[in-house]
């Protein structure tokens, strides 16, 4: 990391954060809780990184991973149990409480300007499934399980995860996991199209970094409006997604990017732009 970067770059308080070049790595660090989303700073540690991202133009890639046994448990179910933490409180308190709360986890994830990943190192149950489901692309270990479990808990996915589940993997087997809240395994997950690639443990975050390192070799530019395409063509009708296109491209073609691109791949071609 350099020193500026590093400077810039916000302190987190359950979460770790990498620079290895273009790609930031963000590490949940809360494995005594199974990396629980709630009752933990790891919502606070996300939304500080997303932000940073956005404005830190070094940075091409996120790649999002867990330390110790899971990538994320989600709501903390003692707190639950307890009504306390983020489930105290009536109704008007409990809603409030989500969306100040967990609820600027999707908002914030949706916003990102950069391909993320997510490096899938353990179970991914409830609101850690809807992380995942909110990043770009997801490797998963094979020792990795996923599980839409709100249902079990008497409780619906509060995160959003309704939404972007059925974006994912079409509405019938969103349908299936979210009304059963039955866990699948990761091999079952890449059938799904949940996620890309299962890989042996001891290979899911080389095999990430790898992939992240390929995006960021691209013009950085090039990279961030395309996310910005990516995600404007999940709700613009086609004439006015193609209007954003061509505005786009237009910025791509007066980028000195695009040129050393072509450049170079006239050169490797053997040709030259005359």
């Amino acid at each position: 990391m350099s020193e500026s970067v590093e400077q810039a770059a916000p302190r987190l308080t359950d979460a770790s954060l990498k620079v290895e070049g273009a790609v930031a790595t963000l590490t949940f660090e809360r494995d005594d809780v199974r990396n629980a989303i709630t009752g933990t700073a790891l919502v606070e540690d996300l939304l500080a990184v997303a932000e940073w991202v956005n404005v830190e133009k070094s940075i091409s890639v996120l790649v999002i991973t867990g330390a110790g046994k899971g990538f994320s448990a989600g709501g903390n179910v003692k707190d639950m149990a307890n009504r306390g933490g983020d489930f105290a409180g009536d109704v008007e308190e409990v809603a409030d409480r989500y969306r100040q709360g967990i609820q600027r986890m999707p908002l914030a994830m949706e916003k990102i300007e950069v391909p993320v990943i997510a490096a899938v190192n353990g179970a991914a149950i409830g609101a850690g499934f809807d992380l995942a489901n909110m990043c770009d692309i997801r490797l998963a270990s094979e020792r990795a399980k996923f599980g839409e479990t709100f249902v079990n808990l008497g409780i619906i996915p509060g995160d959003g995860g309704a939404w972007f589940m059925q974006r994912l993997i079409g509405y019938q087997r969103a349908a299936e996991l979210t009304f059963t809240g039955r866990v699948i395994s990761a091999e079952e997950a890449l059938q799904y199209g949940v996620v890309l690639e299962v890989l042996p443990a001891e290979e899911l975050l080389p095999r990430a970094q790898q992939l992240a390192r390929e995006i960021a070799s691209k013009p950085p530019h090039a990279v961030r409006l395309s996310k910005r395409l990516m995600k404007m063509a999940q709700r613009q009708q086609l004439p006015d997604f193609l209007d954003v296109c061509a505005a786009f491209q237009g910025i791509c073609h007066n980028n000195p990017d695009h040129l050393k691109a072509v450049e170079a791949m006239l050169a490797a071609m053997g040709g030259s732009k005359s």
